[in-house]
């Protein structure tokens, strides 16, 4: 979740990640690495303009819950306009009457590591498991970063729509 990345420019609030296939990790590597956070997830989509994205969440850390209204336009494969804004559960039930009918909401478990100068984001999907999806938010689109020899990375898949959680809401089993 990036709201304002310092350093980009016209003030755009940009969002650049590389995302990436990998295998099941290791729940208790997953609990013990230190200032790792958990949060629980439910991302619905909401009906909006070709080209763009529109969706809320629900996002629960430690029994608290805040709720998250997110609007995102494509630049490249790596670099997304990304606004995002913090409403009320009264404002999230309203929304949730916009629900996109092809798209079912997503639920996922966020696992938020601290590796390097990075944090990495681990999306843990009740409906896989043998596969989870790793994203890397950088600062510029060939920034390089580390990844930990306890994930195993299956494949990159940045760009790959399959990947994008707009398209799984149209493929949950």
């Amino acid at each position: 979740m990036n709201v304002n990345r310092p350093g980009a420019s016209n003030h755009l609030p940009l969002e650049i990640e590389r995302k990436f296939l990998i295998r099941y990790p290791d729940l208790n590597w997953l609990q013990h690495c230190p200032e790792a956070r958990c949060t629980e997830i439910v991302q619905t989509y909401l009906l909006s303009r070709p080209g763009e994205s529109c969706r809320v969440r629900s996002w629960t850390e430690n029994g608290s819950t805040v709720y998250i209204r997110t609007f995102k336009q494509s630049l490249t494969d790596r670099t997304r306009i990304e606004r995002e804004e913090q409403i009320s559960p009264e404002e999230y039930d309203i929304l949730l009457q916009k629900a996109d009918p092809e798209r079912r909401p997503i639920e996922k478990k966020r696992w938020c590591i601290p590796y390097g100068s990075h944090t990495l984001e681990i999306d843990l999907y009740p409906f896989w498991s043998d596969q989870a999806v790793l994203e890397v938010e950088l600062k510029s689109e060939d920034e390089e970063f580390l990844l930990p020899p306890e994930l195993e990375v299956i494949r990159e898949v940045t760009g790959d729509p399959r990947y994008l959680n707009s398209s799984l809401a149209r493929e949950i089993p």
